[in-house]
């Protein structure tokens, strides 16, 4: 029977044998990451620069910003696990996060829906604050358009709507129309 003394010994010396032939691949992973961080803001940046252009709705370019950074900065983490030699924990991270991600995608769907309507509504040049439209069974003035809703002005009151149900269906009226002409 091996001594106290000999096995917290042996212990101590696999232990630090463990970290030096680890220290390669720690020091590539922090390189890694070093570089990546540098990659990451450029890319970025170069996103909302785009999305800047685009639209002066600085939540928007703020949304993808997060999007592209949270991302970019997982798909790190995974090469950095990757390269420290944890390959398995990575793959099982990203299989997780796979189903995850299609969780949440189906959850939100219908808030996606209205995202993605509005940004169609902010870009289309018959579509603004101060026109007069009918969407549904709403007919008034637009006041506000918001990346998931619209602002209706109607009689006085202020009406919200989804922006999918709006981008389904809508038209414009002139001054003086019946409701002869269809837009949407």
């Amino acid at each position: 029977m091996p001594s106290l003394t000999t096995v917290v010994t042996d212990t101590l010396s696999r232990f630090v044998a463990g970290i030096v032939a680890a220290l390669p691949r720690l020091v590539t992973g922090l390189v890694f990451l070093v570089i990546a961080a540098v990659g990451i803001r450029i890319a970025v940046w170069a996103a909302a620069s785009v999305v800047s252009r685009t639209t002066d709705q600085p939540i928007y370019v703020q949304f993808v910003r997060t999007l592209v950074g949270v991302f970019l900065w997982f798909g790190a983490l995974l090469a950095f696990l990757t390269l420290v030699g944890l390959p398995g924990i990575a793959a099982a991270l990203g299989t997780a996060s796979g189903f995850l991600a299609l969780g949440v995608s189906y959850a939100l769907s219908g808030m996606l829906a209205d995202a993605v309507a509005g940004v169609y509504l902010l870009r289309d040049p018959d579509f603004n604050p101060g026109d007069r439209v009918v969407a549904g069974d709403t007919e008034g003035t637009v006041r506000e358009i918001e990346l998931r809703k619209t602002r209706f002005a109607v009689d006085g009151d202020v009406v919200v709507r989804a922006n999918a149900e709006i981008e389904k269906k809508w038209r414009k009226k002139g001054e003086g129309d019946d409701g002869g002409e269809t837009t949407a």
